[in-house]
């Protein structure tokens, strides 16, 4: 099993070229090895619907650091293992908008497992929404909220290596630069 660096983002608005905060899950050897979390001040507007789907205001924000300020310290942690995200395109797509709007250069193209994708071979069935999988796994879930988010992600992608998925056959390929 490789490193995973699982990792969830709220945004402030509809544009969703901004985080507002981002949680992190790190799993290595198989096991949650890490977590991390940290609103985001996004140095934008917020939309009502985003504040009341993730209670992050402009108020909420003051004082934390932007991405560029916070990124020197996530990056390690974003370049630890193969990134996953449930729905990954969404946050992934979240993360270029976010390095390019601070101009910062990481990588031309990052390696992801999207859980939502996952599942949809391994439990053709059933909803893949998060709180769906996460009440079929009895999984604890505080909905959108990024920390909750990443470990539930995290936990989902342990059960279905632990039920004998190969999970590594669900490795796509994200362009970050254009």
């Amino acid at each position: 099993m490789y490193n995973y660096t699982v990792f969830d983002v709220e945004t402030p608005n509809r544009a969703n070229s901004r985080m507002s905060a981002i949680g992190i899950t790190l799993i290595q050897e198989g096991r949650i090895a890490d977590e991390f979390y940290s609103l985001v001040d996004p140095q934008t507007h917020f939309d009502y619907f985003n504040t009341q789907l993730t209670g992050i205001s402009s108020e909420t924000v003051k004082g934390a650091p932007s991405f560029g300020e916070l990124w020197e310290k996530i990056e390690p942690m974003m370049s630890s293992g193969i990134l996953v995200a449930h729905n990954a395109v969404f946050d992934l797509s979240v993360l270029k908008r976010c390095l390019n709007g601070y101009g910062i250069s990481w990588k031309k193209n990052v390696k992801y497992i999207c859980t939502v994708q996952a599942g949809r071979r391994l439990l053709p069935a059933m909803s893949h929404k998060l709180n769906v999988m996460c009440d079929y796994y009895g999984i604890s879930l505080d909905h959108h909220q990024a920390a909750s988010d990443s470990r539930a992600c995290a936990e989902i992608l342990l059960r279905y290596h632990n039920s004998g998925a190969d999970i590594n056959s669900f490795i796509r390929t994200y362009k970050l630069t254009e």
